[in-house]
């Protein structure tokens, strides 16, 4: 545990349910207000009640959020945004100048790369694609003007490892920064800032929202200092969540714990089919004693998530055939909803990536694995890979 972080003596599940989320002083309400206002009235110029003014800058059900946020996550300071791909273009743009190099993974969502290679590449800021689950290969990448290495473990789509404290220890002796995506553990499973990352990067539409209802973006970090340049942004950058999304997110964290717990056995329901069915020639689940760095995630994850991903037998149109004839497993894009979805990376979330160091597998199916009855799920996906 670094000296920025918090060490608090409650539970997760207590945290989620709390942090920044006492009831409301005036009425009693336990819920925190939807504070659907986008100014406040002043006690004379300059006098601003709890420090808000105008609602891009804070807003308090933001700030619920945002305290929320930090708690869960050990960090110093969270900030809500509009959506995941939001947050990350803050930090970017927070942390880089032109001129400066970051090392991004070889497998990430592809927005995330797209971001990467057509807007800031434009704008003079360098990237080297380095296979983060082999802390060696993050050391080759560095260059005298790294400034970050990004990482994403599990990986999006195919559930790849890494190291978070041994890349941790490779950014820091570079004087760069590392930013974890925590997305598809979620802080319940994992907490990247007491590994030793300096920001973690959420989107929040997916575990943390959990409904499938709203889309956001979470940034936490493990400094004071970084968190205010951060806050410092957002307000200049404005893309920040609005109350009634951070409300819709904030009720999702509350079941966050309960929900990972039964995503995580059915996923495991999901693996063991997968692992025995002759039309699937490979599963990808850092549940498993043969994925490469299974002992790594069985270190630094409670749990091994909801995510699984898996390559067909018949090359991409029998993968494709697979999601099109799956019927509980909802064929569409995000994941970490409390329903089942099913999808083909290479013609859907990672199309952008498609002839890049990125591009994966035509034959992969990646199925986020939801709370319904697992025999169903199960049976489900059984009759579409039959």
């Amino acid at each position: 545990m670094s000296e920025h972080q918090h060490q608090s003596p409650q539970g997760f599940e207590t945290i989620a349910i709390h942090a920044g989320q006492e009831a409301d002083p005036r009425t009693g309400a336990v819920v925190p207000p939807i504070y659907q206002v986008s100014t406040y009235k002043q006690d004379g110029v300059g006098g601003l009640r709890d420090g808000y003014e105008y609602s891009r800058s804070a807003n308090p059900t933001r700030s619920a959020l945002e305290e929320c946020l930090a708690a869960l996550e050990g960090g110093r300071r969270g900030l809500a945004f509009a959506s995941g791909l939001a947050a990350e273009d803050t930090l970017l743009r927070t942390v880089l100048q032109p001129g400066d190099h970051i090392v991004i993974p070889n497998d990430a969502y592809g927005g995330t790369f797209r971001l990467f290679a057509k807007v800031l590449s434009r704008w003079g800021v360098e990237f080297s694609v380095a296979d983060t689950q082999h802390p060696a290969k993050v050391r080759e990448a560095l260059r005298p003007n790294t400034k970050a290495v990004w990482v994403e473990t599990p990986s999006n789509p195919l559930l790849g490892i890494t190291d978070i404290a041994a890349v941790a220890q490779i950014a820091h002796d570079a004087n760069a920064l590392l930013v974890v995506d925590n997305t598809f553990a979620s802080p319940y499973l994992q907490q990247p800032l007491a590994l030793g990352a300096d920001v973690v990067v959420h989107s929040t539409t997916k575990y943390m929202g959990g409904h499938s209802d709203v889309v956001g973006g979470a940034l936490v970090a493990a400094d004071a200092g970084l968190g205010e340049e951060l806050a410092y942004h957002q307000n200049a950058m404005g893309a920040v969540s609005g109350p009634f999304d951070a409300w819709l997110v904030m009720r999702g964290i509350k079941t966050l714990g309960v929900r990972m717990d039964r995503h995580t056995s059915n996923a495991e329901e999901i693996v063991a089919l997968l692992t025995r069915h002759p039309k699937v020639t490979q599963v990808f689940y850092p549940g498993l004693a043969e994925h490469p760095n299974h002992e790594i995630a069985a270190k630094q994850m409670k749990a091994f998530g909801g995510m699984v991903s898996f390559r067909v037998a018949g090359g991409e149109e029998a993968a494709v055939e697979v999601c099109n004839r799956a019927k509980l497993f909802t064929l569409g894009e995000s994941l970490g909803g409390v329903e089942s979805l099913i999808e083909h990376p290479g013609r859907m979330t990672h199309a952008s990536v498609a002839g890049s160091a990125l591009e994966v597998p035509a034959d992969l199916v990646r199925v986020s694995v939801g709370i319904e009855s697992a025999a169903d799920l199960v049976a489900d996906l059984a009759q579409a890979l039959d």
